[in-house]
């Protein structure tokens, strides 16, 4: 034992954002130095994802507890890490993942698994007196760790707002911001603005699972009018100092008959027509970004909407690539999309992410760390977007304190580091 190795890992049940049960992970080393770590959850989730373990006990939580998850913690991955040495992420993550023995991590579970995988990434920074976006730049052989530019999250609709609007989520991108600082105060006058606009047209201002307002517009093309009305509102030039993402989320829509079912429009569309409807949005607003354009598993036509729109457009794989590097490797080789939304729930330990991270930069493809639905606290994504200067973050909207969290730990790291704005450099 060296007083690096592990001393002891305890698991325990906590609430997300949704007020849904997850996992939160302490990991003590022989040094004294302790690591915590908390997992999210995903509402709109890809079929490739790592499996997150739930106890399916419908007394509790509606079957959603995590008390399996904590109990293989507590148990086999305490017993079986304790005096590895946490300085060695990558050796831990794989014993991690040979532990388990299965693909998704259906075994001891993801959920399981990543937390300690994070917190013994936190325990190494603490033991070497290190922040942690420079623990994880080391990991990566980064000697330049650099602040991401925020996509926000303004309206919302699928799964993280009930189904109020067919298309998940339309962010806005601060794109004049020379620091965060500024990107944040842009994007608060963008949000403030919003619920005015709402407010102005008679539209709902509740709010959907990721802080964004969920105005429940009768179509996509009316929510990115309203995005516009809302960024001229504060003041702001659209296509200038904002500019428009979304993430479509098709999977949750696409019906057995191979269909996009538009239920909120009244429309049933095929890929092509899907793409036509796109590059209708692209060609009308300042939008720069789409995400899950179409189904995860319809890769001829995320093809052809690479064709059409890749050299213009940020084409985003999350339920496409699911921070898989077997998926990511697939899309490489069939020239499909040319972004990556990075989730680490999604991969299962922070060298498997890490590892999508260096595969999709290698290949050209740009890298958006991206919080889940169901968050909590925990800021450690905001380390990862500087620490693998990934480029992008998308967080959430303004509100709610498992999203603002990551927002301020950012302004923390801007205000203590001299990592640059990798807006001033695009």
């Amino acid at each position: 034992m060296t007083l690096s190795s592990i001393q002891s890992v305890v698991g325990r049940q906590i609430l997300d954002s949704r007020g849904r049960p997850t996992v939160e992970v302490d990991v003590s080393l022989v040094d004294g130095s302790l690591g915590r770590a908390s997992v999210p959850s995903g509402a709109s989730t890809g079929s490739f994802e790592a499996h997150e373990l739930r106890d399916g006990d419908a007394t509790r939580f509606e079957g959603l507890g995590v008390l399996k998850a904590v109990s293989n913690i507590n148990n086999d991955i305490a017993h079986a890490i304790s005096g590895m040495n946490a300085y060695d992420q990558r050796s831990l993550d794989n014993f991690l993942r040979e532990l388990d023995g299965t693909p998704q991590l259906k075994k001891m579970g993801a959920n399981a698994i990543l937390g300690v995988s994070i917190a013994v990434c936190r325990a190494a920074a603490n033991s070497l007196k290190q922040p942690l976006y420079q623990r994880i730049a080391d990991l990566l052989q980064n000697p330049t760790p650099q602040m991401p530019r925020p996509m926000v999250n303004i309206f919302s609709g699928g799964l993280h707002a009930g189904r109020g609007m067919d298309i998940q989520d339309f962010l806005a991108i601060p794109v004049r911001a020379q620091s965060i600082d500024e990107a944040i105060h842009t994007m608060s006058r963008v949000r403030n603005a919003a619920v005015r606009v709402c407010q102005k047209m008679g539209l709902p201002t509740l709010l959907a699972d990721e802080g964004g307002l969920s105005p429940g517009c009768a179509s996509g093309k009316d929510a990115l009018i309203l995005l516009c009305k809302a960024i001229e509102m504060a003041g702001l030039t659209p296509g200038e100092d904002v500019v428009i993402a979304i993430d479509v989320a098709a999977a949750a829509f696409k019906n057995a008959e191979g269909h996009y079912n538009l239920a909120r429009e009244g429309k049933q569309l095929s890929s092509a027509q899907m793409i036509d409807m796109l590059d209708a949005w692209v060609k009308e607003f300042p939008l720069v970004s789409i995400e899950d354009g179409l189904d995860e598993e319809d890769w001829s036509g995320w093809q052809a909407l690479t064709l059409r729109l890749g050299k213009h457009v940020q084409l985003v794989g999350d339920d496409l690539f699911t921070t898989n590097p077997i998926r990511l490797q697939k899309g490489i080789d069939m020239g499909v999309a040319n972004g990556v939304l990075v989730k680490v729930n999604q991969n299962g330990t922070l060298t498997g992410t890490l590892d999508v991270i260096t595969m999709a930069k290698k290949n050209g493809y740009s890298t958006i760390i991206s919080a889940r639905s169901g968050e909590t606290e925990d800021p450690f994504i905001a380390d990862l977007a500087v620490g693998s200067s990934a480029g992008q973050i998308k967080i959430g909207s303004l509100r709610t304190s498992s999203t603002v969290s990551k927002y301020n730990q950012l302004l923390r790291i801007e205000a203590a580091s001299n990592a640059p704005y990798v807006g001033t450099n695009q």
